[in-house]
């Protein structure tokens, strides 16, 4: 198996197919073989599972995956790193290589015509730029046993964070109602070819099987949510006034108060059972008008 990680073997393979890092593309490929190694083992993947990768770069996370996993689909937007991927991935029988965007895919439609029998999950080292429109979709697939990713150390904070916290905001919520996120590592920037300016932390999500609140509507439920941190640092009120004109002042106020909350209460200092009290008591209201 090709080291991709060793740099005196990656600097001449990039070499030799003309291959120049793309800023745009969010390109930078690892060059500590501890990394992947520990995302393959630390995220579960074994031969009952069938892993999701995208962007698999030049390959290294790929290389760790394939040997664990029953298969691995890996989804690679730059037709550029074709030769390379061939050369570094050749041996492996169970990976197949699919030249596409991932956001414009059935993810769903996709696990289930590749991974048949096996358990799903979802692997991938992202690029700053896309990690919330990628996160977001793999977790509203509703496919994937876990989501394992690589993401700036800030955005793993903040999806891990707890109520009344500084990172705490409406992507936390977001990915707490599908997951219960943990943190597994940080990873350095010297671990990069090129270095990026900040560091890296690896976050694992086991996607619920099931999700512990009664939530009538979820629509209404995000609404409130977005409409909170809309204005942080403001009453709750404020925010649900704004986001739900049809309540005003007033009605918020007494959603606020028939949940039995704090009218003063701030949006930011709430958890997802409060939020889900909340949206019901508005979907009620609507319903009995």
């Amino acid at each position: 198996m090709i080291d991709v990680c060793d740099i005196q073997v990656m600097k001449p393979l990039l070499e030799q197919y003309g291959f120049h890092f793309s800023k745009a593309k969010g390109q930078n490929f690892l060059t500590a073989a501890w990394v992947p190694k520990s995302i393959a083992e630390q995220a579960g993947v074994n031969e009952a599972a069938g892993v999701l990768e995208i962007g698999p770069g030049i390959g290294s996370l790929t290389q760790q995956l394939c040997l664990r996993a029953g298969k691995v689909c890996a989804v690679e937007l730059d037709r550029r790193l074709e030769p390379i991927l061939r050369k570094t991935l050749g041996e492996f029988s169970n990976l197949e290589l699919i030249w596409d965007d991932a956001m414009k895919l059935d993810l769903a439609a996709l696990v289930k015509e590749k991974f048949p029998g096996l358990r799903p999950m979802a692997c991938a080292n992202l690029p700053y730029y896309i990690t919330t429109p990628v996160l977001t979709a793999l977790l509203e697939a509703a496919c994937f046993s876990s989501v394992t990713v690589m993401v700036q150390k800030e955005v793993a904070q903040r999806i891990a964070a707890r109520p009344g916290t500084a990172d705490y905001g409406a992507f936390s919520i977001f990915c707490q109602y599908y997951a219960v996120p943990e943190l597994l590592f940080d990873v350095g920037p010297q671990c990069f070819l090129p270095q990026p300016k900040v560091t890296s932390a690896v976050v694992s999500l086991k996607v619920r099987e099931e999700k512990p609140w009664d939530i009538q509507d979820e629509e209404i439920f995000f609404r409130a949510v977005r409409a909170s941190f809309a204005m942080r640092r403001k009453k709750l009120s404020n925010g649900l006034a704004a986001g739900f004109p049809e309540l005003g002042k007033a009605g918020a106020e007494s959603v606020i108060s028939a949940c039995g909350l704090d009218p003063a209460v701030r949006g930011e200092t709430l958890g997802i059972p409060e939020f889900a009290a909340i949206a019901n008591e508005i979907a009620a209201r609507r319903e009995s008008k």
